[in-house]
């Protein structure tokens, strides 16, 4: 049983494609993977999804599965030669059909607006960087090249400072979204989000699916810094997308809203991943760099709820090597934490019942020294807000419910645990006794809280409490 309180997400890729690799990664460590769905054809995104639901958890379920959107990711179009610019040199940046000597054909679907100062244009993650002089149209941007070099095919265009007139989810992403509810993923992540309003439309369209299923906001976009409290609040869970957000931003900014975004998302009990070159080094080596291992020590500090690997897993020559180097610094840094920072003051100035039932249980438990917490649950909502307290003790979620189980296993310090239906408050005690003798976690006289909500199986309705002493 993995008891690791800061949960490891791989992505899947060509690298890790078969069923004893994905196998071998789960085994290791990985509690949830990550489709990116920017890549492949419908048929290529289905047969990783169906080949994910064969992995087997020690519980007996599968692991999670994290649908990461493509977005409104802005590119350079097909060109039938590179480009080669130079400082100083006059350039076209369009979307419209203009065709100059020095004009480069970006992605359609979307128009300029405000130009705020400082604004600039970014090529290939600012290898090639413009100035704005003038918006010919709202289409068309004259620019001057500050720092030349090669422009190809397919490459990222930023535009930090400009604002973007483009929708929030593309055709595409639709259809990824349905392909992703057809084989029933348990998360999905919308890319490239710039405000609060982006949670609505989403929800829109999976209301119309009649779809409940959590998104995850991707921080990577200028405007999402900006809105980054209201963001929190309105979706489900961030993540901290470095790479764009590296590009988006002056990359001396990127440390300190990452630690603000987990400070934030803390706060509000909403689960946070950081994302990118988390050990990029061991795409090709074996081992990671000490500034990578630094890297992801501050993060689980900080409190971050889960680390994402990305092209280490999925195109990288190590990808089991990747995991056992992640599980170990997680465990190595987690053995360091002192809970005696944590005072488990109120997060908000009024409490449900819930919140009071969790709040309680976090110092219960401290004021016993119980090894761990017990939360019934059916839609993880009493998990989480437990977890936003960061308890020394293991919480430990028992749900009868498989999309329940999948979802939390990308929250801080929550293990989550699959068990039969159960009807009777009566049987809490006893279904939570068993669980935690089976699993070893508890030894004679111990004693451990146990949360749970009367009338049995309806969701948001915490209202119990209770000490149990084994016998």
């Amino acid at each position: 049983m993995n008891l690791n309180r800061t949960k490891i997400l791989a992505t899947v890729g060509p690298s890790c494609d078969t069923i004893e690799k994905l196998q071998s990664l789960s085994d290791r460590g990985v509690s949830c993977f990550r489709i990116n769905m920017s890549h492949g054809t419908q048929e290529d995104k289905r047969s990783y999804i169906q080949t994910l639901k064969k992995v087997k958890t020690i519980s007996g379920d599968r692991p999670a599965l994290l649908a990461d959107l493509a977005g409104p990711k802005i590119r350079v179009n097909a060109i039938s030669e590179d480009i080669q610019v130079v400082q100083g040199e006059k350039i076209i940046i369009t979307n419209e059909n203009i065709n100059t000597e020095k004009t480069i054909p970006i992605s359609g679907g979307f128009l300029f607006g405000n130009i705020h100062t400082g604004a600039k244009v970014l090529i290939n993650d600012g290898r090639v960087q413009l100035n704005i002089i003038n918006k010919a149209s709202d289409g068309t941007l004259e620019c001057e090249v500050t720092i030349g070099g090669t422009i190809q095919s397919r490459k990222g265009v930023n535009f930090p400072g400009i604002e973007l007139d483009i929708p929030s989810l593309t055709a595409q992403d639709k259809k990824d979204i349905d392909l992703a509810l057809d084989e029933g993923v348990d998360w999905i992540a919308l890319s490239f989000v710039r405000s609060a309003i982006d949670a609505d439309v989403i929800r829109k369209y999976l209301s119309e699916r009649n779809a409940k299923i959590p998104v995850m906001a991707k921080i990577e976009k200028w405007e999402a810094v900006k809105d980054l409290t209201h963001i929190i609040k309105k979706f489900d869970a961030v993540m901290v997308a470095r790479g764009d957000l590296g590009v988006e931003i002056p990359l001396e900014k990127v440390p300190a809203i990452q630690k603000d975004v987990i400070q934030k998302a803390k706060h509000h009990g909403k689960p946070v991943v950081i994302a990118t070159q988390i050990l990029e080094s061991m795409v090709e080596s074996p081992v990671p760099t000490r500034a990578e291992v630094s890297d992801i020590a501050n993060a689980i500090l900080d409190g971050a709820d889960g680390l994402l690997v990305t092209g280490e897993t999925a195109a990288g020559k190590n990808p089991e090597a990747v995991i056992d180097v992640l599980k170990t610094v997680v465990e190595e840094t987690e053995n360091t934490i002192s809970f005696e920072i944590y005072d488990y003051e109120p997060r908000q100035e009024r409490f449900s019942t819930a919140h009071a039932i969790s709040h309680a249980a976090c110092k219960v438990s401290k004021e016993i020294s119980a090894n761990c917490l017990v939360t019934m649950t059916h839609s993880g909502s009493t998990a989480r807000m437990i977890s936003r307290y960061r308890p020394e003790a293991k919480i430990i979620a028992l749900t009868p419910k498989k999309d329940c189980f999948r979802q939390l296993n990308i929250v801080w310090g929550v293990t989550p645990v699959l068990i039969d239906p159960y009807d009777n408050a009566d049987q809490i005690q006893g279904i939570a006794t068993k669980v935690l003798s089976e699993k070893g976690l508890i030894a004679p006289n111990d004693r451990f809280v146990v949360t749970g909500g009367v009338p049995v199986g309806v969701s948001g309705t915490t209202n119990y409490l209770s000490v149990i002493k084994t016998s």
